[in-house]
């Protein structure tokens, strides 16, 4: 008898798998019929598109038709496929509406109407056409992963309708990436607009340079050369719109070159896309080009060279100084052994301000005097002792009001013969810091690179006071400055710059903190000593008026002395550092009388992220462990919540 029942419940899922089978056949039948149908309707309109052979639409649509009522009667019977059945019918219908869309906006409705509806509603017909290809698309796809499914299961004990429901997903997700890809290259191609999402800004006129406009006293002209309506000189002429609002003597004007042949040629200028900052015969030219694409980078530099090229043309050239034939500093390696960094940049910095660079060394004439002409003399990490002629020389231009600016070296000289009769002592002790500090080599001795934002509000470091870590210096091997005796009587000492906190003497040069021999502090790294020359003192008047004159000239010299205890902080590869920078613009000008016009410059240069050791640590692990843990989590969940959805649409069915 159990024998019997389940012969009988043998042949009773023989017989369903049976029917499923010859159900999949005519259902694949079904949509071989109307893939034939709009293949044929394709070959009519879009192959041949007239003559007789033109009749395969009407084949076409009328297999299409057919497949369409065949589905529809299907859908109707009673049975486990009619879940299946229902689906397909409402997808040949999309594909039907698609096919009625087409001839809607096609030539044939010409021939019914005799009239185009591109003619009539041309907006319209362009938005039918656009229609039809994305519901057939819906359409087609959808159906033949359904058809892949449903051939799978022809042997399966049941029906699997949440299956057959992720084919219909899959295939309208597929049909819809497709439409949005096709869509994004046409309107890409008929819509040519680029879109620049980098951060991008031109640079405003800066607390600096508008110094320098109030302190014109005489006019100094801008001339803009660009082509009408040009983006380039929208920026350019705003800015210079600011700078010119805060004196009346700059005065700016626009120019085309192609019409203003005359003035171009006069100020020597090329082509359109350049600025001309001009005063009499002294002009200086700042080429920037007419694409805003090309021209970013001298944008986002702009307030910077407007105020180099003002400086350059409203002031008489500076003569800087720079010591030599004592190992010192300087642009170029001293021979092929010599791995010391060269100051090239520094020194073109000086030159774009304005400045004449020259090298002073005995050859020179630093023995018997420091030249006349002298504006400032730089002695950047001398390694060998100077003379006592010298010296002398140095001591003597100090005095009538000279300019020096002293950078020194652990592991050079200290110059104790200049800097003791000034109350100073540079100590040669390395510093280190082993918490806040410029990584290079990712070693310890990355912990000698020493950076601070620690300064005073003397003017020479203006920039910096207001900055502070936003615009940091950054140090190489430096030493530190003491108080060690009485300086002449009238000179006055400003520290500028100190360490951060955390710096601590590195007596034994192993780079790390070792209490209680180490001691961590703000150390000073930079002063400054001014005091009124001695030209300024004792002055008779030898004729009325004369003698208050020279009084008045004496006094307006003033001995100036900024001592550094690094000289890295100018050399290539650290000068260019925006805190570096800032240091170099303000210590100059203090040196050169020009104080009252230091300050911030603006610059839209993005500037490189630093991390501390803990940040580094936290991106590595975090890059490393808690990113793929993450993904992998997600992928986790989702795949769980899959198969529990997949388990109670199972159950459903069942």
């Amino acid at each position: 008898m159990e024998t019997t029942k389940a012969t009988t419940k043998t042949q009773a899922k023989t017989g369903m798998t049976d029917k499923r089978t010859a159900g999949q056949a005519n259902n694949l039948v079904l949509s071989i019929l109307l893939g034939a149908g709009l293949f044929a309707v394709f070959v009519g309109e879009r192959l041949i598109g007239a003559g007789p052979w033109r009749g395969l639409t009407g084949l076409g649509v009328a297999l299409v038709t057919f497949a369409l009522v065949a589905r529809a009667v299907r859908a109707t019977r009673p049975g486990e496929h009619r879940h299946v059945e229902q689906r397909l019918l409402i997808l040949y219908g999309l594909a039907a509406l698609a096919l009625l869309l087409y001839f809607a906006q096609s030539d044939l409705l010409a021939v019914v109407t005799g009239r185009l509806l591109e003619r009539g509603s041309p907006k319209l017909a362009g938005a039918l056409a656009a229609l039809w290809p994305a519901l057939l698309l819906a359409a087609a796809l959808p159906i033949l992963l359904v058809e892949m499914a449903y051939a799978a299961m022809a042997r399966a004990p049941r029906l699997e309708n949440g299956r057959l429901d992720d084919a219909i997903l899959t295939g309208l997700a597929l049909a819809g990436a497709l439409v949005f890809a096709f869509s994004m290259t046409y309107v890409a191609t008929q819509r040519d607009h680029k879109v620049d999402l980098s951060y991008f800004r031109t640079a405003r006129a800066g607390e600096s340079t508008r110094k320098v406009a109030r302190l014109l006293d005489k006019p100094v002209d801008v001339a803009l050369f660009f082509p009408p309506a040009n983006e380039v000189q929208e920026q350019v002429a705003s800015y210079f719109s600011d700078l010119q609002a805060q004196s009346k003597f700059v005065q700016v004007k626009t120019y085309d070159y192609a019409v203003d042949v005359g003035k171009a040629k006069e100020l020597g200028v090329s082509g359109n896309g350049a600025v001309v900052i001009y005063r009499d015969k002294q002009r200086e030219q700042m080429p920037l080009g007419i694409e805003i694409e090309s021209a970013r980078g001298q944008l986002a530099t702009l307030d910077r060279d407007a105020q180099r090229a003002i400086l350059k043309v409203a002031r008489p050239s500076r003569t800087i100084y720079f010591t030599a034939g004592h190992g010192e500093r300087s642009p170029d390696p001293a021979s092929d052994t010599d791995k010391r960094s060269t100051i090239r940049n520094l020194r073109e910095l000086l030159t774009q301000q304005g400045n004449s660079v020259r090298d002073l060394g005995a050859a020179e004439g630093l023995a018997a005097e420091v030249p006349s002409d002298a504006n400032a003399v730089f002695i950047l990490g001398p390694q060998k002792p100077f003379l006592p002629e010298e010296l002398a020389s140095l001591e003597r231009y100090r005095k009538r009001g000279g300019r020096l600016l002293v950078a020194l070296d652990p592991d050079g000289q200290d110059l104790h013969e200049m800097l003791g009769p000034l109350g100073l002592k540079f100590v040669s002790t390395p510093l280190a810091n082993d918490q806040v500090f410029a990584r290079k080599s990712f070693q310890t001795s990355d912990r000698a690179n020493l950076v601070t934002g620690s300064f005073s509000s003397h003017p020479s470091v203006t920039a910096l006071s207001q900055l502070g870590f936003r615009a940091p210096l950054i140090l190489v091997g430096a030493g530190h400055l003491e108080d060690v005796g009485k300086r002449p009587e009238g000179m006055f000492q400003n520290p500028i710059v100190y360490s951060h906190p955390a710096t601590f003497e590195d007596a034994n040069n192993n780079f790390n903190f070792d209490a209680p021999g180490e001691q961590r502090r703000a150390w000073t790294l930079g002063t400054t000593l001014s005091r009124p020359s001695d030209r300024s003192h004792g002055v008779a008047p030898d004729k009325a008026g004369e003698g208050k004159g020279k009084a008045d000239e004496g006094k307006q010299e003033e001995e100036r002395i900024v001592i550094l205890a690094d000289s890295d902080i100018f050399v290539d590869g650290v000068v260019g550092n925006p805190g570096n920078v800032y240091l170099v613009n303000d210590v100059v000008k203090w040196l050169l009388g020009d104080e009252a016009i230091s300050g911030e410059i603006n610059s839209e240069v993005d500037v490189p992220v630093a991390h501390t050791r803990k940040d580094d640590v936290m991106w590595f692990y975090g890059s490393i462990l808690l990113a793929p843990a993450f993904v992998l989590g997600l992928g986790y969940m989702a795949t769980r919540r899959r198969r529990s959805w997949r388990k109670a649409g199972t159950g459903a069915a069942a």
